[in-house]
């Protein structure tokens, strides 16, 4: 149920099509290549296809071996596995993040501790993981996401696993080609995973890549995405297998895809820095980044809203409802907005440990243990001594959203949306 005030009052014509959120950008070798595994009759979990966009991704990302698997997702269930969870195994999981980084924990019996953001990023706060590892000295894996596309701060991140002999499983789903210092993620953990999604910035309309240094560990996830078929000369199973496989025909989408990284992360910096630009003189601010020591592929371009210039706004489980008020706004009434004009945004991830099947789950903030406050910052308390929410994953939540970041969105269209967003401070 929304409550809808100002915006309708606002007449503004739709789009003829729509301007998605992060639709796939074809160039056409896309084809040729899925013609060639058609024409060659290679269709299955091998071939010439996956060979090169394993080696492709290799040379990118700098790292020594790569595995195609069917999802991003996969290639983190693998992770775990190698990273030896047991049932019952605690791990400490970025907490602001899409529930495809934390369930293949579930997937072997681990149970996700969920660690609180920093607004720095919007990523893990390295603060709150140390104050994690002295609540819970024995975990031993860390699973850190790239939020967006931003890198988070690994050095930190790094240098605190490193002193509590922890492991590092990094979730580069949504930032395949963003550096840190210099360095790809992907390269940063023991084990590490992209994502070739519909809606990444390079697709293969699903897909994903386990990434690694250790060639054991990659003919590991070999084997086992391929059921883990023992090297007889019948099917011989010794330990449990997976249908993991990346295609041959997907693996050509990718192939194709692979050459225009590089200028799909331009377009998507110039609709971010466009965005930055038309709402500079608003109440709000794009999703940050540390422009000294990291550059995002600028995947989504979101906005925060300034806490004074919040309308009331109050979310359910699944129903939202706000009170559009004279110069302030809020995530809701902006992407109503934007869809009543035929343009797809999105609201931001909304945290683990809000969710209803983590909710029973360990949750630390740089406070501590931060569960029995994280409801609290609704009603606009739940903040410390310096006057911040001590859960800042939910305030990003609840101040936050995606804009329409589609690379084939023109100039023209961009504009009308940033045209709506104004008017809803108005």
């Amino acid at each position: 149920m929304n409550a809808v005030l100002k915006s309708e009052e606002m007449q503004f014509v739709p789009f003829a099509s729509k301007v998605w959120l992060s639709s796939p950008t074809m160039h056409g070798e896309e084809i040729e290549f899925v013609k060639e595994a058609y024409e060659t009759n290679w269709m299955s979990t091998v071939g010439a296809n996956i060979n090169e966009i394993e080696r492709l991704t290799c040379e990118k990302v700098g790292c020594k071996d790569a595995v195609a698997l069917s999802a991003g997702t996969a290639a983190l269930h693998m992770a775990v596995k190698l990273a030896g969870v047991k049932p019952g195994d605690k791990v400490f999981c970025s907490d602001m993040t899409f529930s495809a980084t934390v369930n293949p924990v579930l997937y072997e019996g681990g149970e996700p501790i969920f660690i609180d953001t920093e607004y720095d990023t919007w990523n893990m706060d390295p603060v709150a993981l140390e104050k994690a590892f002295e609540i819970y000295p024995d975990v031993k894996l860390v699973v850190v996401v790239h939020l967006y596309g931003t890198p988070a701060k690994m050095d930190e991140i790094k240098k605190i696993c490193d002193k509590y002999g922890a492991e590092i499983i990094e979730d580069a789903a949504e930032s395949f080609g963003a550096t840190y210092k210099g360095i790809q993620t992907g390269t940063f953990g023991t084990y590490n995973a992209i994502s070739f999604n519909g809606n990444k910035i390079i697709t293969g309309s699903s897909g994903g890549m386990f990434l690694t240094n250790n060639p054991e560990d990659a003919n590991k996830v070999r084997k086992w995405s391929t059921q883990s078929r023992e090297n007889a000369p019948w099917y011989q199973h010794e330990e449990l297998g997976y249908n993991y496989r990346m295609s041959n025909v997907i693996a050509g989408v990718v192939r194709g895809q692979l050459p225009y990284l590089d200028e799909h992360i331009e377009q998507k910096k110039a609709i971010y820095e466009r965005y930055k630009e038309g709402l500079k003189d608003l109440p709000v601010s794009m999703n940050p980044f540390d422009e000294e020591n990291s550059v995002p592929n600028y995947w989504l371009s979101c906005l925060i809203i300034n806490p004074e210039a919040m309308c009331k706004q109050v979310r359910g489980e699944q129903e939202i409802l706000y009170v559009g008020e004279q110069g302030k706004s809020c995530p809701m009434e902006i992407l109503d907005a934007i869809a009543s004009i035929n343009a797809e945004g999105r609201p931001i991830w909304k945290p683990m440990h809000m969710q209803p099947i983590y909710r029973m789950n360990g949750f630390v903030t740089r406070e501590g243990n931060g569960r029995a406050k994280s409801n609290a910052y609704i009603s606009g308390g739940a903040v410390g001594a310096d006057g911040k929410p001590l859960d800042i994953g939910m305030d990003i939540f609840h101040r936050g959203l995606c804009l329409p970041s589609d690379n084939k969105m023109t100039e023209e269209q961009q504009d009308r949306i940033i045209e709506v967003i104004r008017a809803c401070f108005e």
